[in-house]
């Protein structure tokens, strides 16, 4: 692969200061864990600040400074329950916005997001289809994200067997292989057992937290951070990228194998989104949005920007559907109730954004 040289970054004009490179990072690095730690607090049990701290003061200096019963409450609580929750919580955002914006990015289109390439109907076919058939949790991510890959897979077929502009080819793809695995998704439905196996898919489909649990977090965690990485590595051939494959290949970059490359690694992040918490829409579509009306369209700082945002906007959509009614909200509802309307009115403005 050809070194991009560092001198050519992007061929549009970012009014991005330097410091804004790594302040603005950080500024929302420690809101994301401040919002972490006020979650913890949040629940139909509530725990203060001060509980909390007494319990992390506990395990690590072996202390015995409140009573036995409730620290043991409270750690279950934290550890089994909530923490995991709101790590999955704070993965998915930031997984699905930096897909959303590397997609954008690669496509040089706003109303792109993660779901173009058909990943998501896949992945929620696989994990219908995993609902239906296995008695395990974990055959059903297995499932889901298989379905995810080989749904992006079709799209990537499709894209080389037919002529034509290549961008225009891979987008008609995934049409094409998103309504396909759409209409198996209904077949799959139309199968379960109306009593027991379709209400459990259509409430998982909505999108949500509340099956999560330390093994799911802990073996999802570390492929969506290594996939996170690398498209963040690639930002700089991103922004090669959008400025068209003809000036991309006069930069010496091998526009195929990158372009390959960012669509792997969005595509296994998102997957696994959907192996964790269901189909949860708009975050993809939304935030990328958000994160170039701060920044602007240089994606070395967009992508990490639109991750920490991502994350921070799950978060708290997540301890709105735990809170808002006595019944816990599924997120995908909520994320849609707010990224529809919201997403209407910046369309106008994110143009912007691309100049």
């Amino acid at each position: 692969m050809s070194q991009l040289h560092p001198a050519i970054q992007i061929k549009r004009p970012i009014s991005v200061s330097r410091n804004t490179h790594v302040v603005l990072p950080i500024i929302l690095g420690a809101l994301l864990i401040l919002c972490l730690v006020i979650s913890l607090t949040l629940g139909n049990y509530p725990i203060s600040l001060r509980e909390i701290g007494l319990v992390f003061h506990n395990l690590i200096f072996s202390a015995d400074t409140m009573n036995q019963d409730k620290y043991q409450l409270i750690l279950n609580i934290l550890f089994d329950i909530r923490a995991p929750r709101l790590i999955a919580a704070a993965l998915i955002g930031a997984a699905l916005s930096i897909s959303g914006a590397a997609f954008q990015s690669m496509f040089v289109n706003p109303l792109v997001s993660p779901g173009i390439l058909g990943v998501l109907p896949g992945a929620s076919f696989g994990a219908a289809l995993g609902l239906l058939i296995s008695d395990s949790w974990f055959g059903v991510q297995i499932m889901s994200f298989t379905g995810g890959l080989l749904a992006v897979g079709l799209a990537l077929f499709l894209a080389k067997v037919y002529q034509g502009d290549k961008l225009m080819m891979l987008i008609l793809g995934g049409i094409i292989s998103g309504s396909l695995f759409t209409a198996l998704l209904s077949v799959v439905k139309y199968s379960a057992d109306p009593t027991d196996q379709l209400p459990t898919i259509v409430y998982w489909l909505m999108g949500g937290l509340s099956m999560v649990d330390a093994q799911t977090v802990t073996s999802s965690a570390i492929p969506i951070l290594i996939g996170i990485t690398c498209i963040l590595g690639l930002s700089r051939y991103l922004n090669a990228l959008s400025m068209g494959d003809e000036e991309a290949k006069t930069l010496g970059i091998n526009v195929g194998l990158i372009r390959f490359s960012l669509i792997f690694f969005a595509t296994v992040i998102s997957a696994l989104t959907v192996a964790i918490g269901g189909l949860i829409g708009w975050v993809g579509l939304v935030i990328p949005h958000i994160g170039r009306m701060l920044v602007g369209p240089n994606n070395t700082i967009l992508l990490p920007v639109t991750a920490l945002i991502g994350a921070i906007y799950l978060v708290i959509v997540d301890d709105f559907s735990r809170l808002l009614l006595d019944v816990e909200i599924p997120l995908g509802i909520i994320t849609s109730l707010i990224g529809i309307p919201f997403f209407s009115i910046i369309l106008k403005s994110t143009k912007k954004g691309w100049k």
